[in-house]
C-alpha cells in the first residue's frame, strides 16, 4: 500500500463507511482503550485522537498516537479491499492536534494475496498474554516482519537471547516493578479491566490476562491486570516465546509514533495469518529515560517504542470493539 496524491477524487462509498470503520477499529491499542474517533466526509476520512482515553500514566500521548496509529494501518486495508490505493495525509493541520490523519481513495489496484492473509487474519488478530505453543516461528515469517516495519517507516530488531535480552529483561522488570507501585498506573489498570459479568466493548477482560504474573522462564514480566483481585482467567507457564524483538524509529515525535503503530499492526496481522501472536510490552517504554536506556543498552539505530514477544498459538478469541457509531464523529 501506497500513498499517492494528484488524482481525481473518489468519493467514499456510503455503503461502506461502517465497514471501513469497523475494520480500523480492530487494531490494537494499549490497554484496549481504543482511543481513536472518525469523521466521514464526501472524499475522505478523518482520524482524530479521543484524549478521554488517554492513559494518566502517558501524559504525553504517546502510546495513544501509537494505538491510532494501528487504527490507520486498518483503515489503508480496508479501503485495500475495496480495491483502491490509500491517499494519507498525515498530521494535515498543525493548529488542530487531534487531527492525525486524513484517509482518500487513490487509484484504483487489487489487493494482493498477502493483504487479503492480512484482512481475514484481523478478526482474530489479538494481544496474547497466555501460553504460547512450543516450537520456532515459520520459516521466513521474521524477515517478512522485518519488512512490514521497513515499508512503514520503523525497524524491528531481533533481541540476541544471551546477553541482549538478560539486559533487556533486566531494565523491563526494574521498570515494571516502579510502574507497579505507581498509583497512576494502577488507577488506568483498574480502569480498563473488565470483571467477567461487565459488557463494555473496550478495556481488557478476565479471559484475556492471568491472574499470576509470576516470573516465566523466557518470558518478559506482563503488567499485572488483576492487581491480586483473582480475575484473570488466563492460565500461566508454557513453553517460552519462540522470539524477542523491538520496534523502533529514527525519531520519537508525534508523526514517529503515528509510523511505529502502522508498524506494529501491519506485523501483528500479517503475524497472525501464520498462527503468531505477540505479547506487547508498552509499561516499560512509557518513561523516556527507560526508552533512552534500552537504545543504549541494546545499541538500536533508534528510539524503542514497543517490545514484543512472538510465538505460535492456536487461540482465535479477541477483545470485543465498540461498534462504529459509538466513534464516528457528525
Amino acid at each position: 500500500m501506497t500513498e499517492e496524491a494528484g488524482r481525481e477524487a473518489v468519493p467514499i462509498p456510503a455503503d461502506q463507511v461502517d465497514f471501513l470503520i469497523a475494520t480500523a477499529a480492530r487494531a490494537p491499542s494499549v490497554h484496549n482503550t481504543q482511543p481513536w474517533r472518525f469523521r466521514v466526509g464526501e472524499f475522505a476520512i478523518e482520524l482524530y485522537a479521543d484524549t478521554r482515553r488517554k492513559l494518566r500514566a502517558d501524559p504525553i500521548g504517546r502510546e495513544m498516537l501509537i494505538s491510532c496509529g494501528a487504527a490507520l494501518f486498518g483503515l489503508r486495508l480496508a479501503v485495500r479491499s475495496l480495491g483502491y490505493l490509500p491517499v494519507v495525509e498525515l498530521l494535515p493541520d498543525p493548529a488542530r492536534l487531534r487531527l492525525l490523519a486524513r484517509v482518500r481513495l487513490g487509484a484504483a489496484a487489487a489487493m494482493t494475496a498477502r493483504e487479503h492473509q492480512m484482512l481475514e487474519a484481523i478478526p482474530h488478530r489479538h494481544t496474547h498474554r497466555g501460553p504460547f505453543d512450543p516450537g520456532p516461528l515459520p520459516a521466513g515469517l521474521f524477515a517478512g516482519l522485518q519488512h512490514d516495519a521497513v515499508a512503514e517507516g520503523a525497524t524491528l530488531a531481533p533481541v540476541d537471547p544471551g546477553i541482549a535480552y538478560r539486559q533487556l529483561a533486566d531494565i523491563v522488570g526494574a521498570a515494571s516493578r516502579r510502574q507497579n507501585l505507581d498509583p497512576a498506573a494502577q488507577a488506568d489498570t483498574r480502569r480498563w479491566s473488565r470483571a467477567a459479568a461487565d459488557p463494555a466493548r473496550d478495556g481488557v477482560p478476565t479471559h484475556a490476562f492471568p491472574a499470576s504474573t509470576s516470573p516465566q522462564h523466557g518470558r518478559l514480566p506482563q503488567r499485572d491486570f488483576d492487581l491480586g483481585r483473582g480475575l484473570g482467567l488466563l492460565p500461566a507457564g508454557g513453553p517460552p516465546p519462540a522470539v524477542t524483538a523491538v520496534l523502533l524509529t529514527p525519531g520519537d515525535g508525534r508523526a514517529d509514533w503515528l509510523r511505529a503503530g502502522q508498524a506494529l499492526h501491519r506485523l501483528l496481522a500479517h503475524a497472525a495469518s501464520r498462527w503468531v501472536f505477540a505479547s506487547l510490552y508498552t509499561q516499560p517504554l512509557e518513561a523516556t529515560a527507560i526508552r533512552a536506556l534500552i537504545q543504549d543498552r541494546l545499541a538500536l539505530p533508534g528510539p524503542p517504542q514497543m517490545v514484543l514477544q512472538l510465538g505460535l498459538a492456536r487461540t482465535t478469541r479477541s477483545t470485543a470493539r465498540r461498534p462504529p457509531t459509538e466513534i464516528t464523529e457528525p
